[in-house]
């Protein structure tokens, strides 16, 4: 295990009050660590640390060059630290370590070397004003918005992590990042290699500690310049009220119910599996996964049952045995949240084609499960779920598929199955979606801006986009002449 004290600077303390937090193995509901139980005594000294460096010439005057060197050094950081940062995850979320060493790690370490790259080529630019006739000369610049207050959720931890504090960095921001309380463990590992790649202390600070008091206090804190927030779209809302009284800016990704889009003419193999995982994988842990999936009656049942069949192939189990595909879900109230809601689904009428229960014995399991014609206005339906939840309903009519896909108040995501490549086109422009994949799912590249509109998010995380989000703009004008 990692040192599991909060950081701050380059020191680890304790939570003032002694207080701490289990961290559990979702896979056996054994505690495997402690970590403190931060508050706002915490976060205002990392915030004090974090607003030192950013001030400081260490950091605030480095070369653009220098500061992507580091970035950089913490990508290779994380490659020589695969095996362990994989296994970490594992036990602190209960994902497969094949698959952290397949998705997880890999995604972290392109984010810090994509963004190195962004470090040297933020740039400004001269303004061709008009003026009162006399000659000005006009250019923008821009500067590191300041210190940012990070929160990142448990479903992807070092990914997540990787994502918010790569950008941040790249832009000259300093950090004070708040992992969830259930799986702490890889950012406070990231932020011990960070440290080793030489970033000066205290650009990044790590305070664990429970949403409602840590994550608040670092929402409410004066010293905080922007929050960054990827969670539920209800806890979203309480930090847009709360960072409205002092205007903190705020970047915010959050739920979704995205689709998936099923035509007669896609390749309807690839399609059934490609629908399987775009809503099973992670066990469904997924913002962006799709669990309402829309088929052309024609081929309904024989997609129905290609996707049963690849769902009911998954073996659920422990994250360290290499056959399994589908690990535990992260707790005991995530395991029955998801229960709850299939029993929602039962009472409301909707058929069961599979899955349902909670297979093996030991850990926070749910089986996948597939809903066939659900009535449009159940829960399973409507609310996000974030488990291994799917929903399937036939439709007959293209435009009409698109008005039912569009009716939700997320955003997201979305995904189209066909090979007639102006449908694909003209459906992904008429979808209600940040990110629309064809013929694939869950492609996320650090080129790539992901984030959603209506109440999926706020702005968007990664790329040339996502970099300037932690940026202000600067207008300067001088007089040349008379």
């Amino acid at each position: 295990m990692p040192d599991t004290g909060i950081l701050i600077g380059a020191h680890r303390v304790a939570a003032g009050d002694g207080r701490t937090i289990e961290v559990e193995d979702p896979a056996t509901g054994k505690i495997i660590a402690h970590v403190p139980a931060g508050g706002a005594h915490e976060v205002d000294a990392a915030v004090t640390a974090a607003r030192k460096a950013f001030e400081s010439r260490a950091w605030s005057r480095m070369r653009p060059l220098d500061r992507a060197r580091i970035i950089e050094t913490i990508a290779r950081k994380i490659e020589e630290n695969a095996a362990e940062l994989a296994l970490l995850e594992s036990y602190d979320n209960g994902k497969a370590v094949h698959h952290a060493l397949a998705v997880d790690v890999p995604a972290a370490v392109d984010i810090f070397r994509y963004m190195a790259g962004w470090a040297s080529k933020i740039a400004g630019q001269v303004n061709p004003i008009s003026g009162d006739g006399r000659q000005y000369h006009s250019y923008s610049v821009r500067e590191p918005i300041g210190v940012v207050g990070q929160i990142v959720p448990w479903n992807y931890p070092l990914a997540m992590a990787a994502w918010k504090i790569a950008t941040a960095l790249a832009a000259g921001c300093t950090i004070v990042l708040k992992p969830s309380e259930v799986t702490p463990l890889t950012a406070l590992r990231l932020a011990e290699l960070a440290l080793e790649a030489g970033l000066p202390e205290g650009v990044l600070n790590i305070v664990t500690g429970y949403g409602h008091e840590a994550g608040q206090a670092l929402v409410e804190h004066p010293g905080i310049d922007k929050i960054a927030f990827t969670g539920s779209t209800r806890v979203g809302k309480q930090i847009v009220q709360t960072a409205a009284r002092d205007l903190k800016r705020v970047t915010l990704e959050l739920g979704g119910k995205s689709p998936s889009l099923i035509f007669a003419d896609a390749d309807l193999d690839k399609a059934a599996i490609g629908a399987a995982l775009a809503i099973f994988f992670n066990s469904g842990q997924v913002c962006l996964a799709a669990s309402r999936l829309y088929v052309e009656r024609s081929v309904y049942d024989q997609v129905l049952e290609g996707v049963a069949k690849v769902a009911q192939s998954f073996k659920l189990g422990h994250g360290r045995d290499p056959d399994t595909m589908l690990g535990p879900l992260v707790s005991r109230a995530q395991q029955q949240r998801v229960l709850d809601y299939i029993d929602q689904g039962r009472a409301a009428g909707a058929e069961i084609v599979t899955g349902g229960g909670t297979g093996p014995t030991e850990g926070y399991f749910v089986e996948p499960t597939i809903f066939a014609n659900p009535d449009p206005d159940a829960a399973i339906v409507r609310e996000e779920i974030f488990g291994p939840v799917l929903v399937a309903t036939p439709f007959d009519d293209p435009e009409e598929v698109i008005k039912t896909a569009n009716n939700t108040r997320y955003g997201l995501a979305a995904n189209i199955w066909t090979r007639d490549l102006s449908r694909a086109h003209l459906t992904a422009r008429k979808l209600q979606a940040g990110t629309v994949w064809i013929n694939t799912h869950g492609m996320n590249d650090p080129s790539a801006p992901f984030g959603g509109v209506k109440e999926s998010g706020w702005g968007r995380e990664v790329g040339e986009e996502g970099v300037l989000l932690y940026t202000e703009t600067k207008t300067v004008t001088a007089l040349l002449d008379d």
